[in-house]
């Protein structure tokens, strides 16, 4: 299903339905045990909208911020697994006990990303 990597992450998100390059909210939520009303929540956007426009601007960008950190993790711990499990579930010191999900889903992407580059920076140097 997933695999052990975020290249193998990434095949598996890719919408099988359509040609246009476009993530799928469906494999999203399953890779992260989540049904759609709470990603739907997340990405701020109608529950119907998962469903019915899947390619949407909203779930979209959503889904590609939630990629980037996944990524970052992903890089810093070597494990697409590990990665998700720290990004749903791991409550952040640094942002009041918060989970990366949580702080996405806030729009603060940018943060959180600093945050594993200087835990990467750390561990490297």
């Amino acid at each position: 299903m997933l695999g052990d990597t975020f290249q193998h992450f990434l095949e598996f998100l890719k919408e099988p339905e359509l040609t246009a390059p476009v993530l799928s909210p469906r494999r999203f939520s399953q890779a992260l045990h989540i049904d759609l009303q709470t990603l739907a929540e997340q990405a701020h956007v109608h529950r119907n909208t998962i469903a019915r426009a899947p390619a949407s601007r909203g779930v979209q960008d959503y889904l590609r911020e939630s990629l980037r950190v996944i990524k970052a993790a992903t890089d810093v711990s070597g494990d697409v697994n590990k990665a998700l499990f720290w990004y749903r579930n791991e409550p952040l010191s640094a942002f009041g006990f918060k989970t990366a999900e949580t702080l996405v889903s806030a729009g603060r992407t940018e943060a959180v990303l600093k945050y594993v580059m200087s835990i990467e920076a750390g561990a490297s140097g």
